[in-house]
């Protein structure tokens, strides 16, 4: 489920509480987490609700001047089921934490060689995480399209491929391009593995 910055920071700091929905089926459950840019949210709540009765204060507890405004950005058929969706902040994003841990074991190294590995092996277009890393490392804050033109890709798969490091710790994603976390440059100082 996707939020605004501006929603994912007011659950963050508890002015935003509920989100609303259109969706075919519901697209997230109870107790299911993901990562924002302010943090991990918490799905508390899934409720269907009639669009029309929506009220002003539930608009103000999802970040909405009114509740003509969150009716009106209800996208999807309109036959489709709304959904009111309680959100709670769970806490903060684990690959912060991950990205700083620049004290790698020979375990740790071991581990994200083969998770690399893995990751190479499984690609449709060869061996790239290495190679990316080494990009990345060379060229900190450089547009995406800019990278991936480099390599001959379209951006969104390359920035769906960063995304895989990133969840490793071992990059960081800016307003422009990306750079190498303290993790990143300590695995790549002590890996074995060349692009």
């Amino acid at each position: 489920m996707l939020l605004p910055p501006t929603v994912a920071a007011g659950v963050r700091d508890g002015s935003v509480s509920l989100a609303f929905r259109r969706w075919r089926r519901p697209d997230v459950r109870p107790g299911q987490q993901f990562r924002t840019s302010a943090g991990v949210i918490r799905v508390e709540s899934v409720e269907t609700v009639d669009p029309a009765s929506i009220t002003e204060s539930d608009a103000a507890l999802a970040g909405h001047p009114s509740a003509d405004s969150v009716r009106k950005r209800l996208s999807g058929e309109d036959g489709w089921t709304t959904y009111r969706i309680g959100l709670g902040w769970a806490g903060e994003d684990p690959r912060i934490a991950l990205r700083s841990a620049d004290e790698l074991s020979d375990d740790d190294v071991a581990a994200l060689d083969q998770r690399l590995e893995r990751l190479d092996r499984a690609s449709t277009h060869g061996a790239w995480t290495m190679a990316t890393l080494e990009l990345i490392g060379r060229r900190p804050q450089v547009r995406a399209p800019d990278l991936a033109a480099e390599f001959g890709r379209e951006t969104a798969p390359f920035k769906l491929d960063v995304r895989k490091l990133k969840n490793l710790g071992l990059t960081i994603s800016h307003p422009v391009g990306y750079e190498l976390s303290p993790r990143g440059r300590a695995y790549l100082a002590r890996t074995g593995r060349t692009g």
